[in-house]
């Protein structure tokens, strides 16, 4: 299966924020963005560049993708499904990519990361109302039941993942029980309860061009 094999702080450090790839370190001084916040490579410190309307575009496209950890190919299935549906095109984007089973574990604190969210739906470690599904892209509705296996939950790493998760609270659209290692996907996010630094609208603009 095709994956993204950049070093994530360069990822962040290219889009010019924080797209908590590595998981705790992104929460701490450790974070490049922290320490480096200009773009890698031999030019990244010129200051003065401006883009174009459809380098602005591309670069949001971009940054979406990598947020979610999705390639080309499957993000543009994602947005030919959001294009479908009734509604704004750009909300309906972001819903269905917080609607994959991936983002969902994540939300729940299953993982540290998107990344690492994946590896355990992928790891069969994860149960959509009482069934094993190991596909990360899996469309979860709406009042299904997320949780972990038995011996997924044990882990060490994913205790400290969902603790970390606890502390700084859970996103409206979901309710966890962290004893269980469960959750309810209770709805799609509203565009207002997701972060306001994603323009969605320039990736609409690009692909209607």
């Amino acid at each position: 299966m095709a994956r993204n094999l950049d070093p994530k702080c360069r990822q962040c450090r290219r889009e010019g924020e924080k797209l908590f790839l590595k998981g705790e370190k992104c929460f701490t001084d450790k974070c490049s963005i922290e320490r480096r916040s200009y773009a890698p490579g031999q030019h990244g410190q010129k200051s003065g560049q401006r883009l174009s309307g459809y380098g602005q575009q591309l670069r949001e496209k971009q940054k979406i993708r990598r947020l979610y950890g999705i390639l080309e190919r499957q993000f543009r299935k994602v947005f030919a499904e959001a294009s479908r549906r009734k509604g704004q095109t750009g909300e309906n984007l972001l819903q269905l990519l917080e609607g994959r089973l991936d983002s969902v574990a994540y939300r729940m604190g299953f993982g540290a990361s998107r990344a690492e969210s994946r590896q355990i739906v992928r790891h069969n470690g994860v149960l959509v109302n009482g069934k094993r599904v190991n596909i990360p892209s899996f469309n979860v509705t709406p009042g299904d039941t997320i949780q972990l296996t038995e011996a997924t939950r044990l882990h060490l790493r994913t205790k400290a993942a969902m603790e970390a998760a606890e502390s700084r609270g859970f996103p409206e659209w979901i309710e966890v029980d962290i004893k269980a290692a469960k959750g309810t996907f209770k709805a799609y996010p509203a565009r207002d309860e997701l972060p306001p630094s994603i323009k969605e609208g320039l990736v609409v603009e690009l692909y209607s061009r």
